[in-house]
């Protein structure tokens, strides 16, 4: 990678890719994504599709695919540095100025990661040795002993320059330690960023210390929580606390809870799916993490005004990006870690099974607002009801609320209905027609890409779905290494795609198309999107990889020892026919992925 993920990262982030492809097609939005004409090749059906929990475009037609940046390779015929230019100009932002400058990049990321790891232990070390006060603190709260060590939970000194001094000491320089956010300076020289507070460490995918969360003690004036700022490691708004832990839950979903002392109390009470936004505001980002490892989110989130406020934030976000969501009423205002400790995780557990969804949530709150007894609020009600059903993509969904708005005001439901197609301006049902149709073009072209796919069917798709667990798991990156090696591929391209996933993760990224672009052309770029997007997502990855492994070295032992005859590439086509048949009647709600 010739420049630094972070800035292909804020590249990416500055320019959507709906909003720039929308600049060269006509786009209609499609249940979660988007839709239009093909520009890399002239057809009259749309098959042109922009997957939005991934910011990736796929071609059924010429299939075409990749990211922000693949397209404007494509549509301006520039390189993957000139594309890469092209998009940092239109966001205003420099490019890097060097090669040397990049690896110097690099060098003081690895620096910072050391530095967290350093300063983890020393919090986690005080708390166990010098902080009586944050124990009992802790013990008060029912937080036990192995949780806190889970979670490496720690406490910072009242003091100005205990961590400062204990870094230094440890041989790193001052301005590594400023750079990663620990310190700051003044003109009397640098001083501890926390200082008497309870300490959270935010984890990666990896395992790497990104930054900090915490919290102040009870009755001392200031902000409650305080974070890490933004650095060459931590980016608020693109992680998650506690996904760690949570990405490996059995549950079919991801808890969103406001606080990490919430998150904290589920895990303690074996619910291990909860997760947390890192003391700002639910972005686009964090609901694109989360929708790689669940498509299902139950939102907890505080009942006071502010929480109701950032759980509707929250619910458009993660609709956009295609997932199901619910929302937890938890009784009493009270937040996750109180009703716990007050009703026990049982109950807790129940609320979340029985959680409305969003559409329900949305209603309420809505109807709430208005005195329905009279006719002018019914109207105003109805109204803003209306808005929220045009949002729905199941036609079921939207005849079911229709038919119990019906009843609740009196109003005809074909009316609701009307009313709500007039504002959407389309069904689910046709973007569902031109869907399938797209596949059913994109499943009939030959299999140019990789063709040596035909010689075993078996053994590319298990090779597909290797990877593709991979892109979904950066956690089993060391597992993958040692259990299959590149040369143990049946097709080259994927053994290549392989390499070039490793390399990535190898560096402590989660995969992005971003950083494999430069070696891979629009249309091998495509089919990486097909993997990415249209395969299942796995529900046992470790224990699938096995069993894919023994499928890619059984049909590896095979070729080598026996003549295969070819099968035809309408094989191939019907397969990813059935495959994307199957992909799309996952979501029992009709919606896309």
């Amino acid at each position: 990678m010739p420049l630094p993920p972070e800035f292909l990262a804020e590249v990416k982030y500055r320019n959507n890719l709906a909003d720039v492809v929308t600049s060269y097609v006509n786009l209609k939005k499609q249940g979660a994504n988007f839709s239009g004409l093909c520009p890399f090749h002239n057809e009259k059906t749309p098959s042109f599709t922009i997957f939005s929990s991934t910011d990736s475009y796929y071609c059924f037609g010429c299939g075409a695919g990749g990211d922000v940046i693949t397209f404007i390779r494509q549509i301006e015929n520039l390189d993957y540095i000139e594309a890469i230019k092209f998009l940092a100009a239109k966001a205003g932002l420099n490019m890097p100025e060097d090669d040397a400058k990049s690896s110097a990049e690099s060098k003081l990321k690895q620096r910072i990661f050391e530095i967290n790891r350093e300063a983890a232990r020393f919090f986690h070390t005080y708390l166990a040795k010098d902080s009586a006060n944050w124990r009992g603190y802790l013990k008060n709260r029912g937080v036990s002993i192995e949780t806190i060590k889970k979670f490496g939970i720690g406490a910072a000194p009242d003091s100005f320059e205990a961590l400062f001094n204990h870094l230094k000491n440890k041989g790193f320089k001052a301005d590594d330690i400023a750079e990663s956010g620990l310190v700051k300076r003044n003109q009397r020289g640098f001083y501890d960023t926390f200082r008497a507070r309870l300490i959270f460490p935010i984890i990666d995918l990896r395992g790497n210390v990104l930054g900090f969360g915490a919290r102040i003690a009870p009755g001392v004036d200031g902000p409650k929580y305080i974070n890490s700022s933004d650095s060459k490691v931590f980016k608020k708004r693109e992680n998650l606390y506690a996904l760690n832990f949570a990405k490996s839950t059995k549950d079919d979903y991801l808890i969103l809870c406001e606080g990490y002392m919430d998150v904290i109390a589920l895990h303690q009470a074996v619910i291990n799916s909860a997760v947390a936004a890192l003391g700002t505001s639910f972005t686009d980002s964090q609901a694109k993490l989360i929708s790689r490892y669940s498509q299902n989110i139950v939102l907890a989130l505080d009942a006071d005004n502010a929480g109701a406020r950032a759980t509707k934030r929250a619910i458009d976000i993660l609709r956009n990006t295609g997932l199901n969501v619910k929302v937890v009423a938890i009784p009493e205002g009270l937040d996750p870690d109180d009703y716990i400790k007050k009703y026990g995780a049982v109950k807790f557990k129940a609320l979340v099974e029985g959680a409305a969804n969003d559409t329900e949530y949305r209603l309420f709150i809505e109807k709430e607002k208005f005195d329905v007894e009279t006719d002018d609020g019914k109207l105003r009600f109805m109204r803003e009801a209306v808005k929220i059903l045009a949002q729905v993509a199941d036609p079921i969904e939207r005849d079911v609320y229709a038919a119990k708005l019906s009843t609740e005001t009196g109003i005809n439901k074909n009316t609701i209905l009307e009313q709500i197609k007039s504002i959407s301006g389309k069904t689910y049902n046709s973007a569902r027609r031109t869907t399938a149709r797209n596949v059913q073009i994109r499943a009939n072209n030959r299999d140019k890409i990789n063709p040596e796919r035909h010689l075993s069917l078996m053994a590319a798709r298990a090779e597909e779905n290797f990877i593709k667990i991979l892109m979904d798991n950066p956690d089993l990156c060391d597992f993958a290494k040692q259990t299959l090696l590149t040369n143990e591929f049946v097709t080259s391209f994927n053994a290549k795609i392989y390499d070039a996933v490793l390399k990535i993760l190898e560096r402590g990224l989660v995969f992005d198309i971003a950083y494999l672009a430069e070696d891979f052309t629009p249309l091998e770029t495509g089919r990486i999107v097909e993997i990415l997007d249209i395969l299942p997502k796995s529900a046992n990855p470790k224990n699938e990889m096995q069993s894919l492994v023994k499928v890619i070295k059984a049909e590896k032992s095979r070729l080598k020892t026996q003549n295969i005859n070819d099968l035809s590439d309408e094989n191939w086509a019907d397969e990813m026919k059935n495959l994307v048949k199957n992909k799309m009647g996952e979501d029992k709600n009709g919606r896309q992925n």
